[in-house]
């Protein structure tokens, strides 16, 4: 029969074991957000530092607005409505390749996404400070890849998103 300092002493380890699973989950999440602000330097003409993206789930798809921080940040600005335009473009031509390379091939929903392109609305606005694209679809699929795949760009953006 254990004692009652034997049962103390496996319930500390215990506890230290998840407390450095949970460092461990922290450490691999900030560094799978720095890997991704590193390629997305590379890929978005914005920095991120000065920006954020907000990804807002409705019903029928969602809503991503980028954001200069500074209001009178006119060079972000232009640069986020460049991009999203672009980006636009492609995403309306099934091309969601810039979002693969910067979180991964296997990034959730943007298989679905493209595949479905065709059945998936991609619109452009003007935002103060920035621009939105607005993702609409009829088909609940779709509508399910792409919240996963916001979820997994809000995780993986940390400081420069948010869920809106």
């Amino acid at each position: 029969m254990r004692s009652r300092s034997q049962f103390a002493t496996i319930a500390v380890a215990i506890a230290g074991i998840f407390a450095l699973a949970a460092c461990g989950s922290d450490q691999a999440a900030n560094d799978r957000q720095a890997t991704v602000a590193s390629i997305g330097a590379q890929v978005m003409p914005f920095d991120l530092t000065k920006t954020t993206h907000t990804f807002k789930k409705t019903a029928d798809g969602g809503h991503q607005l980028v954001t200069a921080n500074d209001p009178a940040d006119t060079e972000q600005t232009t640069l986020i409505r460049q991009h999203l335009r672009d980006e636009q473009a492609n995403f309306t031509k099934g091309n969601y390749d810039d979002p693969a390379r910067i979180h991964g091939m296997n990034m959730p929903g943007v298989s679905e996404l493209a595949a479905g392109y065709h059945h998936i609305t991609v619109t452009y606005q003007h935002q103060p400070a920035g621009g939105e694209l607005d993702y609409r679809s009829d088909d609940p699929a779709l509508v399910t890849a792409l919240h996963a795949w916001f979820d997994r760009q809000v995780m993986d953006h940390g400081d420069h998103a948010r869920a809106g």
